[in-house]
């Protein structure tokens, strides 16, 4: 048997000098493809679609049979609250899926600095999920058009613009929140649960509290920085102050990749 020579410096010099570099643009085509080609994301797209399309023809029609005043922006954004777990179960598998398949391995063997995993394939899904939700919008649109009187004023951007470009924007927010925790806890049903957690049960949870008095009304008042009630905030029509609602979805969208990117560092694949 013939015995392989351990690797030398030199050989490392040779691997490093090599002129095939995997560039960033790369890593985001290549990411682009892994999204693109699962089936498991064109079903989520497909769900977030279906559900914030006929939620809003929904309250739609049932604004118009109570004579209206339901402002028409807000019926297209309604929905939201639960397309966001949609978008949240997204962001979770696009990153748990591949270390369930081990896919993981080749994406840091082609790509060793983790940092720029994780902010390729935030860049990817947040693309993908904000072209998603304005095309969601636009079709949404014109599907509740016809039952309401009154259209979407395009003329005051604060009660149409804005809150459709916020709730885009929020969308965006709970994907990422779905991949940080993804890439922290690496397990499909560990992150979905967590991320349904956040987005979902604990809005109902710290509402719950505004009932006992005073003394645990400080409960009550945290919800207002958990991500729903911010999203809220924002894309409310006509809405003033909203520093502090942008600022909590930006914490919202950033610690949890952070924590997933050093997780990733400090961690073996």
């Amino acid at each position: 048997m013939t015995a392989l020579a351990p690797a030398t410096r030199a050989d490392a010099g040779l691997r490093s000098a090599s002129p095939y570099r995997l560039s960033f643009a790369h890593l985001l085509h290549s990411e682009w493809i892994k999204l693109t080609t699962l089936r498991s994301t064109w079903w989520s797209l497909g769900i977030t679609a279906l559900l914030s399309i006929g939620i809003s023809m929904m309250i739609a029609s049932a604004s118009a049979q109570f004579g209206g005043g339901f402002p028409a922006v807000s019926a297209i954004l309604s929905p939201t609250q639960f397309t966001m777990l949609v978008a949240g179960i997204l962001g979770a598998i696009v990153i748990t899926g591949e270390y369930s398949t081990g896919m993981i391995r080749s994406t840091l063997t082609a790509e060793p600095l983790r940092g720029a995993v994780v902010v390729a394939k935030a860049v990817v899904v947040s693309v993908l999920i904000a072209l998603t939700t304005v095309v969601t919008y636009a079709l949404a649109i014109a599907a509740t058009a016809p039952f309401l009187a009154e259209g979407i004023d395009w003329s005051e951007p604060a009660q149409s613009v804005v809150p459709l470009a916020l709730g885009v924007l929020s969308m965006v927010v709970f994907t990422l929140i779905g991949l940080g925790f993804g890439f922290i806890l690496r397990n499909g049903a560990g992150a979905i649960a967590v991320t349904v957690g956040v987005l979902f049960v604990l809005p109902i949870v710290f509402s719950l509290f505004a009932m006992f008095g005073e003394s645990w009304s400080w409960i009550a008042d945290l919800a207002e920085y958990l991500p729903m009630n911010a999203a809220s905030a924002v894309t409310a029509p006509g809405a003033q102050d909203l520093t502090v609602p942008l600022l909590t979805l930006a914490a919202w969208g950033l610690v949890p990749l952070v924590g997933g990117w050093a997780v990733l560092r400090s961690r073996d694949a």
